[in-house]
């Protein structure tokens, strides 16, 4: 009787076992949908309302609208400084719009840059709806409005992206020519950032984006500088020493702290000093090299 009633409670905790795991199972294919279906809402956090302009900080700046390569109106701001030398193509992160980035829009006024920012394609005032390829062709699109509307020429322009934009900002100084690259608190790729926040997920075969950044920056042949926090609590610190190994010289590693959002003003001092010194660096060599060409 004994032996029947151990039989009896084995196959019962056999059975609840097996319905625990196959209950686990349906969970977790649950879940990996729900990661799939809502990696654009994940990924991209635009935000409509444009609340401010570069007017509440008493600077003048023109209120741009340029075309994508597929035909989408853009919304961007050219904020001209007195007597520049170069000028920042500034490509942003993945939250809010243009407006939110005024703090760094007056950073890079007092360091003398022309500064142009623009909204990707669903951000802002911009027409459309973001997509991977679509923030490419945005950033092209912007780059192409200086050269043939500002008529600046290619080398006087330094691009700059930061978080996602970092990315984007790779992308495209990858295939144009440019001064300088300048990279900050951007991630190596989708998929290691998926990889450092889904460890348990097989994000690689289910990730619908790639912006690969560690591939990218391979085909860069500008200066680059990258920007990075120790403390960040979003995109790890050894992401960006791992874009600095892979990229090319001359290059130039500066870590500073703070968070993700907020490092360049918690470390405002390190920042423009770290800006100053490059841009020097940018405007020597250019000086050289027309002197060269004379």
């Amino acid at each position: 009787m004994d032996n029947l009633l151990l039989v009896i409670m084995s196959i019962i905790m056999g059975s609840m076992l097996i319905l625990f795991i196959v209950v686990l199972f349906i969970t977790y294919l649950a879940f990996a949908a729900a990661l799939y279906i809502m990696q654009p809402k994940f990924l991209y956090s635009p935000g409509r309302e444009v609340s401010s302009t570069p007017a509440e900080l008493e600077l003048d700046y023109e209120d741009v609208v340029f075309k994508s390569s597929d035909g989408l109106n853009l919304s961007g701001w050219y904020v001209p400084a007195k007597n520049p030398m170069l000028t920042l193509l500034f490509c942003h992160g993945n939250g809010g719009n243009m407006a939110h980035r005024l703090g760094s829009i007056n950073i890079f006024q007092n360091l003398g840059l022309n500064c142009f920012i623009f909204d990707y394609r669903g951000y802002g005032d911009s027409q459309g709806k973001p997509s991977e390829e679509g923030t490419y062709m945005d950033a092209m699109a912007a780059y192409k409005w200086l050269i043939e509307e500002k008529k600046i020429p290619a080398k006087d322009i330094i691009i700059f992206g930061r978080s996602l934009g970092g990315t984007i900002a790779t992308q495209l100084a990858g295939k144009v020519e440019t001064g300088a690259l300048i990279v900050e608190s951007a991630f190596t790729s989708y998929v290691d950032m998926g990889k450092e926040y889904y460890p348990y997920m097989p994000v690689r075969w289910f990730a619908r984006f790639g912006y690969r950044t560690i591939d990218y920056i391979k085909d860069v042949r500008c200066p680059v500088m990258f920007i990075y926090s120790g403390n960040d609590e979003i995109v790890p610190f050894k992401f960006g020493l791992k874009l600095y190994e892979a990229a090319n010289e001359p290059k130039e590693f500066i870590e500073i702290f703070g968070g993700h959002n907020d490092c360049f003003l918690v470390s405002s001092e390190i920042y423009t000093e770290v800006w100053e010194k490059w841009l020097k660096l940018i405007i020597e060599n250019k000086v050289q090299t027309a002197r060269k060409r004379r």
